[in-house]
């Protein structure tokens, strides 16, 4: 997603997050780590079962065992495991920024196996490596949630079982509508921009919506896209420059021309601009609305935050959200059973999944856990996991090991209709035909 959904755990929160680099933070991969993952080889894993006996030892790589915390929890809880079933576990603590780099040299080397964690955006290029299996067969008895469970799915298969899933979502200040004299929440397309012209109607040095403006965060398009119908991709094709993306470019265009959202606004000073009171509604997942709380003069901030169903375009659209959060496949070869059922249980096993909780923040994947009181009695989460995460769905360019040069190439098509340079039409068609270049 974005470094700036990393938070040091000391930060005051007002539901659940993650350590400071476990959040979906991946701003962009070399080239040279792409061009490995397309033309991996496919020496066992390929989507199949994993081979191999139950018992066996097996090596675990995790980004997270570079993170303090929860590095020191997954270190006992992995004693735990091995003292539990007789094995032995090794490991490797990749740093964040590096990791995806450094997995997909191993694995074209030959020197990756067992169990990798994964955030949502790093599936495809590792599935490139043909190195994966299917894990199908261990998610099929457990109650993942719908949402969950989507994201370690490609091409039909499950190569990979949720750890932490939450989303990206919008974010109201319940205050400052009342002020505004917005009753109730708006629903549609119309009704939102009715509410951000009333916010502004405040004076004052307002920002209606805080909306991600700023180039880096323009993939948040994506959200408005698809709001809109526009698909992105379509048999390996971009559809951008269809009617319903044009569409979106031009209802988005309206909003910035009206001085409803700002230019050269990013994620950060979105939240800035929430904490101060000076925005009514911005995207953000739970980890990045701790930060706000944190840095909020307003000390009753906390209670004004209200996760909000993303506005649809006409009432019983389902609403969209982008999902995060992190995953664990299976390297085939050695332990790839015995760390397949691994993965299985440290997902989803209930004690487990609230004790995670407890030390980074990160509310469990499965129905069962959710449903705990210990995170329904936390409001803010309990909320942002009814209104946004149940609907999330991963970006359709996470699909290609080329996603970050495609989400750029939206990027900067966004940027040039907002500032003026190219007609809505111009730029979804020309962000198209990148895409397709790029493919």
């Amino acid at each position: 997603m974005d470094s700036s959904l990393h938070l040091p755990r000391s930060t005051r929160r007002p539901a659940a997050g993650l350590s400071r680099r476990q959040a979906l933070g991946l701003s962009g991969v070399g080239l040279g780590a792409l061009a490995l993952s397309a033309c991996g080889g496919s020496d066992g894993g390929d989507g199949e079962a994993p081979s191999g006996d139950s018992g066996e030892d097996f090596h675990f790589t995790s980004f997270a065992l570079s993170e303090d915390p929860p590095s020191a929890w997954i270190e006992e809880t992995l004693t735990g495991y091995e003292a539990d079933h007789g094995l032995t576990i090794t490991t490797t603590a990749d740093a964040y920024n590096d990791a995806l780099n450094q997995i997909l040299l191993r694995a074209r080397g030959g020197e990756l196996s067992g169990v990798v964690q994964l955030n949502l955006e790093w599936l495809a290029p590792m599935v490139a490596t043909g190195k994966l299996v299917d894990l199908a067969e261990y998610a099929s008895e457990i109650d993942y949630t719908e949402a969950a469970l989507a994201t370690g799915q490609l091409e039909d298969t499950q190569y990979g079982l949720p750890w932490t899933t939450a989303a990206i979502g919008l974010i109201a200040n319940s205050e400052l509508l009342e002020k505004a004299g917005v009753a109730e929440t708006p629903v549609t397309l119309d009704e939102f921009a009715d509410a951000l012209r009333a916010v502004k109607d405040l004076g004052g040095d307002m920002v209606p919506y805080a909306a991600s403006t700023g180039v880096a965060q323009l993939k948040d398009f994506v959200f408005w896209l698809e709001t809109f119908g526009s698909t992105l991709m379509e048999d390996g094709s971009s559809t951008l420059g269809d009617d319903a993306s044009v569409a979106a470019m031009e209802w988005y265009k309206g909003l910035y021309d009206e001085g409803l959202i700002a230019a050269g606004t990013d994620r950060n000073a979105a939240r800035n601009l929430f904490s101060q009171g000076r925005t009514a509604f911005y995207d953000d997942a739970p980890i990045g609305a701790a930060i706000v709380v944190a840095n909020s003069p307003d000390a009753d901030i906390q209670s004004k935050m209200t996760p909000t169903s993303r506005p649809v375009l006409a009432p019983g659209d389902t609403p969209r959200a982008l999902a995060w959060g992190n995953l664990l496949v299976v390297v085939d070869g050695p332990g790839a059973v015995s760390g397949a059922e691994f993965t299985q249980w440290i997902t989803s096993d209930p004690a487990i999944a609230l004790e995670y909780f407890g030390v980074s923040s990160s509310p469990p994947v499965t129905e069962t856990g959710l449903a705990d009181e210990v995170i329904q009695d936390d409001p803010f989460l309990s909320a942002f996991t009814e209104k946004i995460t149940a609907t999330a769905s991963t970006s359709p360019l996470w699909a290609y090991p080329e996603y970050a040069q495609l989400e750029t190439a939206v990027a900067e098509s966004v940027q040039a209709a907002l500032l003026g340079k190219q007609s809505p039409a111009e730029a979804m068609a020309g962000a198209g035909e990148a895409i397709n270049s790029l493919l």
